[in-house]
């Protein structure tokens, strides 16, 4: 499971003027020069256009263009990316730009998911199911929201309120679910139980119970809280969906939601029952086998430490999460700032990830390994 981003190397926007015609001379004759950093508190103009791209009546708003590409955010949420020369018969239609309607994006999702499926809505969610737990799905990924917000409003952040409904689709069966992941670019493997998507700002995953029993909720219920932590993160201020953090830090995020303590504090309130068990047990044979003496750098600096060693970055990344949350949850919240403001549509290099870091828990990383590994070894 893990949160896929369209930032870093997909798209790096342009910081010069240059003279353009057609599509971006009207993007430039209207909303000016690119206006950058991309932070909560300074975005592109809010102007909405609508055009057509490969077939596909779009609108939205232009967030970042150079003279090769455009990205769009559309009324959907959804991210596109193009050449200036494959938009035509473009206008502007508004000088703001919100959300479609909730109501227009269910009407928009029944179409493009066919008879199939049912589109169930909520306060916060469109859910999209096969089976007929549509209603118990919906309910438990706004359960699952609401947990996520209560989480982080009484360690003191401040949460924005989701600027697009937030969209789930929920296969029946695993062919049906890489079947739907191929067609939206994403290159489902046999041990994915579901995923969150950048580009599309929605959530897909299947249902271990193949729309029949509930046997498997339980693993359900992990998948979604996983998942739903991702796009809620994303959605809320936590994460920069246009500067995604270091890996171990969403992944941290969302494997700790896993814990049946922190996505239900009020029926689990001790903290043993914040503790990810099954991470708890592959960090500690991680530790016994193979973990370097430099595993700390590694995961801070450098997204590839999870490529070379998935199950090692996973379950570090949830044991080094919680020991920050437990023990420095005033410095993690100012972590947390500090990555979510971060310069839209820019690489994240190994010296930025540790400068940043650094700045905020200070340079001595062999004490701080020695009491985090102390930390898990007390977990009981």
């Amino acid at each position: 499971m893990q949160a896929l981003t369209p930032a870093g190397d997909d798209f790096v926007a342009g910081r010069t003027r240059w003279q353009a015609r057609g599509w971006l001379s009207m993007v430039l004759a209207i909303c000016g020069q690119m206006i950058l950093p991309l932070t909560l508190s300074a975005e592109p103009p809010r102007v909405t256009f609508e055009l057509t791209l490969a077939g596909e009546r779009l609108e939205g708003r232009p967030l970042a263009w150079s003279e090769d590409n455009v990205l769009l955010l559309t009324r959907a949420g959804a991210l596109k990316s193009f050449h200036p020369n494959q938009a035509t018969d473009f206008r502007q239609t508004a000088r703001d730009f919100t959300s479609y309607p909730a109501s227009v994006m269910k009407a928009r999702l029944e179409a493009e998911l066919g008879h199939d499926f049912t589109v169930t809505s909520t306060g916060h969610f469109l859910v999209a199911t096969q089976s007929g737990k549509a209603r118990a799905w919906a309910e438990r990924f706004e359960e699952m929201y609401r947990s996520f917000v209560m989480y982080f409003q009484v360690r003191g952040f401040q949460l924005a309120e989701p600027e697009f409904p937030l969209v789930a689709v929920v296969l029946d069966r695993q062919a049906d679910f890489i079947r739907y992941s191929t067609n939206q670019g994403v290159a489902a493997t046999p041990e994915m139980l579901g995923y969150y998507l950048g580009g599309t700002n929605r959530v897909a995953l299947f249902d271990l119970d193949g729309g029949k029993s509930t046997r498997n909720w339980q693993q359900n219920m992990a998948t979604i809280v996983h998942e739903a932590a991702h796009q809620a993160a994303f959605n809320t201020g936590i994460h920069n969906r246009w500067s995604p953090p270091p890996r171990w830090v969403a992944e941290g995020l969302g494997t700790m939601f896993e814990a049946p303590g922190v996505w239900d504090s009020r029926g689990y309130p001790r903290r043993e029952d914040r503790i990810n068990r099954d991470r708890l047990a592959q960090f500690r044979t991680y530790v016994k086998e193979r973990r370097p003496e430099d595993a700390l750098l590694r995961l801070i600096a450098d997204d590839r430490f999870f490529d070379a060693d998935p199950d090692a970055g996973y379950a570090e990344a949830w044991a080094f999460t919680f020991f920050l949350v437990e023990q420095h949850p005033r410095e993690y919240a100012r972590y947390l700032q500090l990555t979510a403001n971060r310069e839209a549509f820019t690489d994240y290099p190994p010296q930025a990830r540790l400068t940043d870091f650094v700045s905020v828990f200070g340079k001595d990383f062999r004490l701080l390994n020695a009491r985090y590994l102390r930390f898990m070894e007390e977990l009981r």
